[in-house]
């Protein structure tokens, strides 16, 4: 069965506060997907998907698998109603609204060659997501997102992180010594801090490792710089005096990567 939203009803209102209000999307325990590749990753990946959104007419073979494969309840919004949702010029073919994951830190596994991402105190939801993203492609097991930051779920995040949100573990803690204490102690710790110990080259990050980014704009709070075995600096020139947090995570990622393929590890 499929249920019609035509107005600005309480459904169309709860959906509108799932992407502009983080407490609304924790109290009910969903956020709001959109695009190809995310919403086929969710379904991949086994995300709980329990509402779709698609407008009246004719659908793509795409949406209309997506919807006869899922369970989840449908519904069908006026075009500009979805638009709004949608948040974008052109109507989206379909709008997911997923279940929030638990905070577990339990989530991540941490196998023998494990390789893991801390982003601490992170202000802007496009970074996150983009941090997120690097950790899929250069092979992290998860991403943890300490201390008090901006949301992993919110729109933005969720965009910039194309999809890679539903194929990496990503989990919040409230603080570096909630995953130190769960953090096994044979896995080194290493921070990235314009000043660090050792260039990230001279660093070997073959062996379990757990990389911490700090804040946009503070870096490494004094609690992470205390959890450090080593910290790390990556070399720039020009006029630039330092790196994006995103940035600095992929460059940093990118070496642990090609230093595990040099080695075989």
């Amino acid at each position: 069965m499929t249920l019609r939203v035509s107005t600005r009803n309480a459904r169309f209102q709860q959906w509108q506060a799932l992407l502009a209000n983080r407490t609304k999307r924790q109290r009910a325990g969903e956020f709001i997907v959109q695009g190809v590749r995310p919403i086929d990753l969710a379904t991949r990946h086994g995300w709980p998907v329990r509402e779709l959104l698609h407008p009246p007419g004719r659908l793509s073979t795409w949406a209309r698998s997506v919807l006869d494969e899922s369970d989840a309840t449908a519904y069908e919004v006026a075009e500009e109603l979805l638009r709004e949702l949608g948040d974008k010029a052109e109507t989206p073919e379909l709008l997911a609204v997923v279940a929030l994951p638990d905070d577990d830190l339990d989530r991540v596994p941490v196998p023998g060659d494990f390789l893991g991402v801390v982003f601490d105190r992170p202000s802007s939801p496009g970074n996150i997501g983009t941090l997120i993203r690097s950790a899929d492609a250069f092979g992290a097991h998860g991403v943890v997102i300490a201390g008090h930051a901006a949301d992993p779920y919110d729109p933005q995040a969720v965009r910039a992180s194309t999809g890679s949100l539903f194929a990496v573990p990503v989990v919040r803690a409230p603080s570096a010594s909630t995953v130190t204490g769960w953090l096994p102690g044979h896995v080194q710790v290493v921070g990235t801090d314009e000043h660090g110990d050792t260039d990230l080259a001279g660093c070997d990050l073959t062996v379990p490792t757990l990389l911490v980014i700090g804040n946009e704009t503070t870096g490494m709070s004094a609690a992470w710089r205390e959890a450090c075995d080593r910290t790390v600096r990556i070399p720039i020139g020009g006029s630039a005096s330092s790196l994006n947090a995103a940035t600095a995570a992929g460059i940093t990622l990118y070496e642990a990567a090609r230093q595990r393929a040099r080695t075989g590890r």
